[in-house]
């Protein structure tokens, strides 16, 4: 069954639920704008639960300027409860920081609301006890949204693998490289800290472990994994002979590692301007101490169907985007993304986010093609392009049909996009074993985790 760029058709929603936000940082705008526009007439945003009162400020003006509410109700984690009860909130969107979700979640189903949670699902073991035990103490819902699920071009390798065109899988190799703009910002924030994001191999990872997941339609089982702090962090910074830095990013534009927030309005109004609540600063310096994640990572999985996978990150290329490569008994399939060839600096010494449209700067420069390629070849025959159709919106162009499932609910989908809090366990238990493996120096196998659930 092709991919299409529209979104799949869903049940339809006699009346709109009520929806509150738990956590009001950058991500929560996705959902915020699908609820005011797309998605008006089957959803109704109630209220906010945020400890921040500057950046619930910031969402009810843009609320207001859409001809919503000029203020909603709003209520700190520790009122939850009280919330979902008072407002008659039937979903709870979480969108706060990772090391809170096994809370929110947790206590969000036991109030008597379904919810909707931005990966990871949480970031250790303890916290997929807590959702499991949260699940099947209620039978509410808790729906993952893995948008990259959803883009055409992992939808398309998708149905290449599941066609049998290249055979039974017998590993696959995931190369990603995350460039020094996005890979750099993760060393900025609170994601610096692993007690608060689970590192890399959790935050961001648990998005790739599950697509080879929901790629192979099969459960990780054994993880090896290596992995340091080599590039970012103080140490690093002193061993190249850097010298003084700065100790956050506003107010130093010049300099391509930094983060000035005042060149940002939407940063800016939610974090410089909010600081003095909470103390969080969203622009500390990458080459600054306290950092307690990984930015180089290896990682080696069996999963229980026989097929192993080989995978990579790296948070300091000088391009961003990822390769993958699946190897079947009848042949082979090749997905390469570049989502930007380079990152090049300015006459003003600054970082420019997206100097791919335009030539290099010397005669044989190699400009790398911004774009997605699907290669598949078979044994003893040449190899064929297969075609991605064209996305709408965000990540990959998955956004869009993301949304319409989360709000409309899901339809027919012959792929199995959708995803429950089991894909997020599958998912985040590759990371948690990684972590694990990285501090024991041995191979993990996810079922001595403990979980809280069987996989």
């Amino acid at each position: 069954m092709p991919v299409t760029s529209t979104p799949v058709s869903s049940t339809p929603v006699t009346q709109r639920r009520r929806y509150a936000v738990a956590g009001t940082g950058h991500r929560a705008w996705m959902y915020i704008d699908a609820i005011l526009g797309e998605h008006a007439d089957v959803a109704e945003l109630v209220a906010w639960c945020e400890p921040n009162p500057t950046r619930i400020d910031y969402y009810d003006a843009l609320v207001a300027g859409r001809g919503g509410a000029a203020a909603l109700p709003r209520y700190t984690p520790d009122a939850l409860e009280q919330m979902i009860d008072e407002q008659r909130v039937d979903v709870v969107v979480v969108t706060a920081p990772d090391h809170t979700h096994a809370d929110l979640v947790s206590r969000t189903l036991a109030a008597g609301a379904d919810t909707v949670v931005e990966k990871p699902l949480t970031i250790d073991a303890a916290g997929c006890r807590t959702i499991t035990g949260a699940v099947a103490a209620t039978a509410r819902d808790v729906v993952m949204t893995f948008n990259y699920r959803y883009a055409p071009r992992n939808s398309s390798l998708k149905e290449v693998i599941a066609s049998g065109v290249i055979g039974t899988v017998s590993s696959v190799h995931f190369e990603w490289a995350l460039d020094t703009v996005h890979g750099a910002d993760y060393f900025r924030r609170w994601h610096r800290e692993k007690d608060r994001s689970g590192g890399l191999l959790v935050h961001k990872s648990s998005h790739h472990f599950d697509l080879v997941n929901w790629w192979l339609a099969d459960t990780p089982e054994r993880v090896y994994a290596s992995g340091a702090l080599r590039f970012y962090g103080a140490d690093a910074a002193a061993s190249r002979g850097m010298g003084p830095r700065p100790e956050r990013g506003t107010g130093h534009a010049e300099d391509p590692w930094c983060l000035d927030l005042n060149q940002d309005p939407r940063l800016k109004a939610l974090y410089l301007d909010a600081e003095h609540h909470d103390g969080y600063r969203r622009d500390q310096d990458v080459f600054g101490p306290g950092i307690t994640i990984e930015d180089t990572m290896s990682v080696l999985v069996d999963y229980r169907g026989g097929a192993t996978l080989t995978y990579s990150l790296n948070a300091h290329s000088p391009w961003e985007g990822y390769t993958v490569t699946v190897n079947g008994t009848a042949g082979r399939a090749e997905l390469s993304v570049v989502e930007r060839g380079s990152v090049e600096l300015d006459e003003d010494g600054r970082a420019v986010l997206d100097p791919s449209a335009t030539p290099g700067a010397f005669a044989g420069d190699v400009l790398r093609p911004i774009g997605d390629h699907l290669l598949v070849q078979k044994h003893w025959e040449r190899a064929t392009e297969h075609a991605i159709p064209a996305g709408i919106g965000g990540h990959g162009g998955g956004d869009a049909i993301l949304l319409a499932d989360v709000f409309r609910g899901p339809g027919a989908d012959a792929l199995g996009r959708p995803a429950g809090y089991l894909d997020g366990v599958r998912a985040v238990a590759v990371g948690i074993a990684a972590n694990e493996s990285m501090r024991t120096r041995q191979a993990v196998a996810i079922a001595d985790l403990d979980l809280g659930t069987v996989l």
